[in-house]
C-alpha cells in the first residue's frame, strides 16, 4: 500500500476526531472511570480495525423449504489489546451469520444448542406462529435441535435474532449470541436503493461491552438498569473503519446493547436519510441529524461522502427524560465513537433516493376491537411480575386492538411486542415525529408519557402457546418486566400453559 495514502487516511482520521497523533487510545480497561458519571470517548478510540462484516448464511433448498443451520457455541475472540475473551456464537466465536430471505419464501430454521445450558432463538419482529417465535416457551437444552418452519409474510426488512430465555436473555445475548435477519420484497428490490450487501449496504450491529487489562470479557454492576460497558463494538469490532466506496452508503443500525440507549449521529454534524424503521420502509426519507435507537430498536439511514473525506458515526447525549443523576448512570449523558467512515479517493456513483418509499395504510380506529392499558413500573407491567404458567391477555386472531403503553416510574423502559408490527399512533396525545411513523415493534416509553399504539394480529392463532410483550432493557425483562398473550380463533378458549415446551 503507498505510504503517502496511509500518512494521508491517518491525518484525515485525526483530524475528523479533533486530536493529535499522541492522544488516540482505546477506552478499554479504563478503571480511573467512574461508570456512575458521564464518559466520552471522542479522540480516545483507537480506530484501526477493518470492520467486519457478518457473512451472510448459505442456506440449502430442501422440498422447497429454504433451510439455514445455526449452532450455539462456545468461542474465543481477540477483540481488544491484552488477550482472548471467552465469548458465544453462532456458527463462529462471536455473533452470528446474517440470515436473508424473501416474502412468500418457506424457511426452516435448524438450530443446535452446543452450550451447557439451555438457550432459545427468538426471531426478533417476525410475524410467525407463536410456536416458531423462539421465546422461553421454546427452550433449547444442551445438545438438542430445534427446527422452526413459517412462511415469510412481511415487507422487507431489517429484523435480528437473539436468545430469549426466561431469567437469563441479558447474560446470553450480553456473551455474544445474535445476528440480522434481513428479509426482502418486490417492492423494495423495484427501488434504487443502496444494495450491495457488505458494499453499500451495511450491517451495524452496535453493542457496549467491559473487558479486563486482560483483554476478557467482565460482567458490570447492573445497579437498576442492566449492564452497560464502557467499549463499543460493531459487528464485534472494537476501533471500527468502514471503507467507504460509494457516494451513498445505506446503514442497517441495529441496537444489540442489553440495556444502553444510543442518538447516532455524525461528528461533523453532517444530515442523512432515515429511510426505514423496524418493520420497514418508512413512506418518504427523513432527512435527520440525530436518530435515536433503545435496546432492540432497528433504522435504516443512508449517509453521502464525497471522495476522500472521513467522518465519524457517533452516540451523542440524549434526554430520555431521567434526572440528571439516572442519566449518567444509565449512559444517557456519554458521547461514544462508534465507527469511523473513510471514503476512496474514487467512489461509485448512487442513485438519488427516490421521493416516495412505501406505502403505509393509515390506522383504522373504527376497526378496533378492544382497547388495553399497560403500565410498566418495578420490574412489572399492570404491577404483575412475569409467570410462565399465566395468560395475561387472549386476542382475537384477524382484530384490530389499541394499546395504551406509559411508563410509570422514573427509569427508562421500552415496550417490545412479539409476532406484530405496531404504529405509533400517539405521543401524549400529539402526532409521533416523522422517524416513528413507520412499522415498529420496539419503541422507547419516556417516564409517564402515554403512548398510544395500533395493533392487527393476523393469521396465527394458538390457544396453547403465547408470544411475549416486554421490555427489550433485558435486565428488567430478566426481573419479570414481561407478560403473554395467546392469540385464538373467535370463541376459542385459551390453552393450558402449565407445561414449558422444550427441545
Amino acid at each position: 500500500m503507498n505510504p503517502h495514502r496511509l500518512d494521508r487516511r491517518d491525518f484525515l482520521r485525526l483530524a475528523a476526531l479533533g486530536i493529535g497523533t499522541g492522544a488516540t487510545m482505546t477506552l478499554t480497561g479504563c478503571d480511573a472511570l467512574d461508570p456512575r458519571g458521564a464518559i466520552s470517548t471522542v479522540g480516545r478510540v483507537d480506530f484501526r480495525n477493518r470492520l467486519h462484516v457478518p457473512p451472510l448464511a448459505e442456506p440449502v433448498r430442501r422440498d422447497g423449504v429454504t433451510v439455514f443451520d445455526l449452532t450455539a457455541q462456545v468461542g474465543r475472540s481477540a477483540i481488544v489489546p491484552g488477550g482472548d475473551a471467552e465469548t458465544w456464537g453462532l456458527n463462529g466465536a462471536l455473533l452470528g451469520p446474517t440470515l436473508r430471505a424473501r416474502r412468500g419464501e418457506s424457511v426452516q430454521i435448524d438450530v443446535t444448542n452446543e452450550l451447557d445450558e439451555a438457550t432459545t432463538l427468538h426471531w426478533h419482529g417476525m410475524h410467525l406462529p407463536a410456536a416458531a417465535d423462539g421465546g422461553p416457551h421454546q427452550m433449547i437444552e444442551p445438545g438438542e435441535t430445534w427446527s422452526p418452519r413459517w412462511r415469510i409474510d412481511q415487507p422487507a426488512a431489517t429484523l435480528w435474532y437473539h436468545p430469549h430465555p426466561h431469567g437469563a436473555t441479558e447474560r446470553h445475548v450480553y456473551r455474544g449470541l445474535g445476528g440480522l435477519f434481513i428479509l426482502d420484497d418486490d417492492t423494495e428490490s423495484a427501488l434504487p436503493l443502496p444494495r450491495r450487501y457488505g458494499i453499500d449496504d451495511i450491517p451495524v450491529i452496535v453493542q457496549d461491552k467491559s473487558f479486563d487489562r486482560r483483554g476478557r470479557l467482565v460482567d458490570t454492576s447492573r445497579r437498576d438498569n442492566g449492564m452497560i460497558g464502557d467499549t463499543v463494538l460493531v459487528n464485534g469490532t472494537a476501533g471500527p473503519i468502514l471503507e467507504v466506496t460509494s457516494q451513498l452508503t445505506r446503514l442497517r443500525l441495529l441496537n444489540a446493547s442489553t440495556a444502553r440507549s444510543y442518538s447516532f449521529g455524525f461528528s461533523d454534524d453532517r444530515e442523512f436519510s432515515m429511510i426505514a424503521s423496524d418493520g420497514g420502509l418508512l413512506r418518504e426519507p427523513v432527512a435527520l441529524k440525530r436518530v435515536r435507537l433503545t435496546p432492540g430498536e432497528r433504522a435504516e439511514i443512508v449517509v453521502r461522502m464525497d471522495p476522500g473525506e472521513t467522518t465519524t458515526l457517533r452516540s451523542y447525549p440524549q434526554d430520555l427524560g431521567l434526572s440528571n443523576g439516572r442519566s449518567r448512570s444509565t449512559g444517557a449523558a456519554d458521547t461514544l465513537d462508534v465507527l469511523l467512515l473513510d471514503a476512496a479517493g474514487r467512489l461509485d456513483p448512487s442513485a438519488a433516493l427516490p421521493a416516495r418509499l412505501a406505502t403505509i395504510a393509515p390506522f383504522d380506529e373504527a376497526s378496533v376491537a378492544e382497547t388495553r392499558e399497560f403500565e410498566l413500573r418495578n420490574n412489572r407491567i399492570n404491577r404483575e411480575s412475569m409467570d410462565m404458567n399465566r395468560i395475561d391477555d387472549v386476542v382475537t386472531v384477524d382484530t384490530t386492538e389499541l394499546w395504551e403503553v406509559w411508563n410509570g416510574h422514573r427509569q427508562p423502559h421500552n415496550f417490545h411486542v412479539h409476532d406484530v408490527q405496531f404504529q405509533v399512533l400517539a405521543v401524549d396525545g400529539s402526532p409521533p415525529p416523522p422517524e416513528l411513523s413507520g412499522w415498529k415493534d420496539t419503541v422507547y416509553l419516556p417516564p409517564d408519557v402515554r403512548l398510544r399504539l395500533g395493533l392487527r394480529f393476523t393469521r396465527y392463532a394458538d390457544p396453547d402457546v403465547p408470544y411475549m410483550y416486554h421490555c427489550h432493557l433485558l435486565w428488567h425483562e430478566d426481573q419479570g418486566m414481561m407478560g403473554q398473550f395467546v392469540v385464538v380463533e373467535p370463541s376459542q378458549e385459551p390453552g393450558d400453559l402449565g407445561v414449558q415446551h422444550s427441545h
